[in-house]
C-alpha cells in the first residue's frame, strides 16, 4: 500500500544543481548492517535516518542505499520481489519518505539501487511467465527449448557458478539466470518489460529520489540468438570481476551481455530523468575484458548515463604507480568523453585495506589519489574508519557465493558487516540482538565513537580531505592530464582555465625526487601530505603526496 506522503521532485530543500553528480562523493549504504533501529539484528531505513548527521558530517554529497525492496533475501535484496515497496524487514514507504525529507534537509541527495536485469523467481511477473508459453508475460524473461540431447541452449556460465540455464518443469524450457537460479533474467528485447521497469524508476524519481545506482548495468540484453561465447584464451584471463576459482572467467563475454541494443534503453531511461530536473544514475559495468569501453560507450554524450563505475580499482591486483597510470591512460583513450566514477570498495568485494595490504599512511595516500581523480567517488560504509575484511566462518557464512566456491572464495559477507559505531558494546552499538553477521572484534577498537575525538583518526582524515577537496574545485570537475608514473610513483596536473594543481604521490617505502611541470608551483599547505618543493623538483618522503598550485 503507498504511503500517503510523497516528496516530490518539486519540494527538494536542495539547491538546484543539473551537474551536481559530477565530481560528486556518493557514500554507499549497506542497510543490512548499517544501523538496527528495532533490536532485530538486520539494519534498517529508521536505523539510516537516525545515522544521517554523521554521513552529512563526512561531507559527501549524496547516499546511493543498497537495496530495500521485498525478496526472499537469497541475495540479500538483489532479488527483488517487488518493485514498488519496502521490504517489512527495512520498513515501510512512509520510512522511506521520512528518510528523503531527512537527507535533504542535512544536504545530502538520495540514490537508491535499482536491479533491473533480474528479478526474483518469486516475483509475481515471473509466476505468470513460467506459467505456460502463450500467457500475457510468457516473453517477459530470456526463455529457451533444450537442445535435442535435453542440455541447455548453450554454453553461457553464471556468475554464482555452473550453467546460466535452469530448467523449469512448468514450461518444459530453459531460462536464463546470470546469477542465482532464484534470479531469472528479464528480456529486455520485449518492449512491455522496458516500458514497465521505466514506470518503476518514474514511481521512485516521483518519492523524491535524486537518481540510481544501476545494478549490473552491461547485463540488461542478452543475444537474441543465444550464440555460444567462445572460450577466453588463459593470458587473457582476468580476475577483478569474479575470483580466480570460478570458470566464469574462461570465456569471452560477448553474447550474455553487453549487447549493442542497450543503448537505446539508457536514452529512454535518460528522458525519463530529465523530467525530474537534477537527477542522476551510476551504472556498475561488470566486465572483466572491456569494462572500461563500455563505461565510455554508456556515458558518451548527455543522452546516455552521467557516469559509470568498472572494477579496474575494485581488482585484486595491487594499484601500482605504473598500475594507475595504466587504469588513467586506458580511459583516457577509450573513455575519454565519459565520466567515471572511481572507487575502491563496495559491497561486492573484499575491503581494500585487506585487499591491498594497507596501513594507515598506504591508506591516507590511496585516498589522496581517489579524491583528486577525474570523475566522480563513491566511499563505502566503513571504509573512512579503515576497517578490514572481516573474518567469518563458514558455519555463520550468508552468502551463497561464499558458499558456493568455499574455502577458496569466501564470499562478501567479510565486506558486509555491521558497522561498529560504539567500542564498549558487544554488537558495536549496531543492534541490541545478535546481529545478522558477526561484528568483527577487530573492527571494535575502529568505531566511529574510538576515532570521533581523534585528530589523527582515520575518520578525522577523511573529513579532512573531504572539506579539502570541495574547498578545490578542479579536482571534482577540472581536466586532467597524466604526468609521471614508474612502479612506486603516479603525478598528474588537474586544470580548469588558469587554475591548475600538481598531484603526485609516492606509493613507495623511499623517497622520491620529481621535476615539475612547466610553470611557478606553490605548495598547497592544507592538504595534509609532507611532501616539499625544492628548487624545480617535488620532493617526496616515503607514503607521502604533494599537492600543489600554479602561480
Amino acid at each position: 500500500m503507498v504511503a500517503p506522503h510523497i516528496v516530490t521532485h518539486e519540494n527538494r530543500p536542495l539547491p538546484t544543481d543539473h551537474d551536481w553528480w559530477r565530481g560528486a562523493v556518493i557514500y554507499q549504504i549497506y542497510p543490512r548492517s548499517f544501523q538496527d533501529s528495532n533490536g532485530d539484528g538486520v539494519g534498517d531505513l529508521t536505523g539510516i535516518i537516525h545515522r544521517l548527521p554523521y554521513v552529512a558530517q563526512l561531507g559527501v554529497d549524496a547516499i546511493w542505499i543498497s537495496p530495500f525492496f521485498p525478496s526472499p533475501m537469497l541475495d540479500f535484496g538483489y532479488d527483488v520481489m517487488n518493485y514498488r515497496d519496502v521490504d517489512p524487514m527495512f520498513g515501510t514507504l512512509a520510512d522511506f519518505d521520512a528518510l528523503i525529507e531527512r537527507a535533504h534537509s542535512l544536504g545530502l541527495r538520495v540514490m537508491i539501487d535499482l536491479v533491473l536485469s533480474h528479478t526474483s523467481d518469486q516475483h509475481r511477473w515471473f509466476r505468470e511467465s513460467r506459467g505456460s508459453r502463450d500467457n500475457a508475460k510468457a516473453n517477459w524473461y530470456v526463455w529457451a527449448d533444450a537442445k535435442e540431447d535435453g542440455t541447455p541452449p548453450n554454453n553461457w556460465l553464471s556468475i554464482f557458478g555452473g550453467s546460466a540455464w535452469e530448467w523449469d518443469s512448468e514450461r518444459m524450457q530453459y531460462y536464463l539466470h546470470n546469477f542465482l537460479k532464484e534470479q531469472p533474467d528479464l528480456n529486455f528485447h520485449e518492449p512491455e518489460v522496458q516500458d514497465e521497469l521505466l514506470a518503476v524508476a518514474r514511481f521512485w524519481l516521483e518519492r523524491g529520489v535524486d537518481g540510481f545506482r544501476l545494478d549490473t548495468i552491461n547485463f540488461y540484453f542478452a543475444d537474441k540468438e543465444l550464440r555460444d561465447n567462445p572460450p577466453l584464451p588463459e593470458d587473457r584471463r582476468d580476475y577483478s570481476t569474479a575470483p580466480k576459482v570460478n570458470p566464469y572467467n574462461w570465456q569471452e563475454h560477448l553474447y550474455d551481455k553487453s549487447r549493442p541494443e542497450m543503448i537505446g534503453f539508457l536514452q529512454r531511461l535518460r528522458a525519463l530523468m530529465g523530467e525530474f530536473g537534477d537527477t542522476a544514475c551510476v551504472g556498475e559495468v561488470g566486465d572483466a575484458q572491456r569494462g572500461m569501453e563500455i563505461m565510455g560507450e554508456y556515458t558518451r554524450g548527455d543522452d546516455l548515463m552521467q557516469m559509470c563505475y568498472a572494477f579496474e580499482f575494485l581488482s585484486v591486483e595491487p594499484p601500482s604507480g605504473r598500475r594507475v597510470g595504466q587504469v588513467l591512460r586506458k580511459f583516457m583513450t577509450v573513455a575519454a568523453d565519459g565520466w567515471a566514477c572511481w572507487a575502491f570498495s563496495n559491497h561486492d568485494v573484499e575491503r581494500h585495506a585487506t585487499r591491498w595490504s594497507l596501513d594507515a599512511a598506504q591508506l591516507h595516500v590511496y585516498l589522496g589519489i581517489l579524491l583528486s581523480l577525474r570523475g566522480s567517488v563513491c566511499l563505502y560504509q566503513g571504509e573512512e574508519l579503515g576497517l578490514t575484511e572481516a573474518y567469518v566462518p563458514y558455519e555463520e557464512l550468508q552468502d551463497p557465493y561464499g558458499k558456493r566456491f568455499w574455502p577458496k572464495y569466501r564470499g562478501r559477507d567479510g565486506c558486509r558487516t555491521p558497522m561498529p559505531w560504539l567500542s564498549d558494546n558487544m554488537h558495536a552499538g549496531f543492534s541490541d540482538a545478535k546481529p545478522w553477521l558477526p561484528v568483527a572484534l577487530e573492527h571494535l577498537r575502529m568505531s566511529v565513537a574510538m576515532q570521533e575525538g581523534d585528530p589523527e583518526s582515520m575518520l578525522s582524515t577523511y573529513r579532512r580531505m573531504l572539506a579539502w577537496r570541495k574547498a578545490h574545485p578542479v579536482l571534482a570537475k577540472g581536466s586532467f592530464a597524466l604526468h609521471r608514473t614508474t612502479d612506486t610513483l603516479v603525478s598528474y596536473v588537474r586544470g580548469d582555465g588558469d587554475e591548475a594543481i600538481f598531484c603526485a604521490f609516492n606509493l613507495g617505502p623511499d623517497p622520491v625526487s620529481i621535476e615539475l611541470p612547466a610553470g611557478d608551483w606553490r605548495p598547497i599547505e592544507d592538504s595534509g601530505f609532507a611532501g616539499a618543493i625544492v628548487g624545480g623538483n617535488a620532493e617526496l618522503p616515503p607514503v607521502q603526496a604533494l599537492f600543489a598550485r600554479r602561480g
